[in-house]
């Protein structure tokens, strides 16, 4: 619920009455949880989600034995995530908003992360390190960009479509 206050709002936006509106929690006791106010409790968001992509997406990305079945799984949790598009990337957001140096490291370093892990597949799956890393780039990147124009276009089907060209961009 927290996650989604700041989705909808952004760091800024999020005040604390949008906050325990939206979590359905006192103000004491989101400070007995977070007593560094709003921006522990942006870190302890962008902690969840790195933990979820780390499990679902970078972990069996480098370390899946089928390399086109781990990519194959990243489009499919990653799907499922933003809700087959009509959920935004809250690191995204993050990255774009004022509060962009305040989360640098952590939006850098998911953002990195996510890129090698899908290049370490391309990699096992046998393209050359150049295209490796262009394609993963690519993929991430398209990936992010779809997510928007299907928020733009209030067209959730546009993020879909997207994914399954990135999909056959990599076969």
């Amino acid at each position: 619920m927290l996650a989604e206050v700041f989705r909808v709002y952004g760091f800024e936006g999020a005040s604390l009455a949008r906050i325990t509106e939206g979590t359905k929690l006192g103000k004491g006791s989101i400070y007995h949880f977070f007593p560094g106010g709003k921006e522990e409790m942006a870190e302890a968001v962008l902690c969840e989600i790195d933990v979820w992509f780390r499990t679902h997406v970078f972990v069996p990305l480098r370390q899946g034995a089928d390399a086109a079945s781990a990519i194959d799984d990243m489009f499919r949790e990653v799907g499922h995530y933003f809700l087959s598009g009509r959920k935004v990337c809250l690191v995204g957001v993050f990255a774009l908003g004022n509060e962009r140096d305040r989360f640098a490291e952590k939006v850098k370093s998911y953002f990195v992360e996510w890129v090698a892990a899908l290049e370490a597949a391309l990699l096992r799956a046998g393209k050359d390190a150049a295209n490796a890393a262009a394609l993963a780039e690519e993929v991430v990147g398209g990936i992010q960009g779809a997510l928007v124009l299907a928020r733009a276009f209030d067209r959730p089907a546009v993020f879909m479509a997207a994914m399954q060209r990135l999909r056959q961009r990599l076969i």
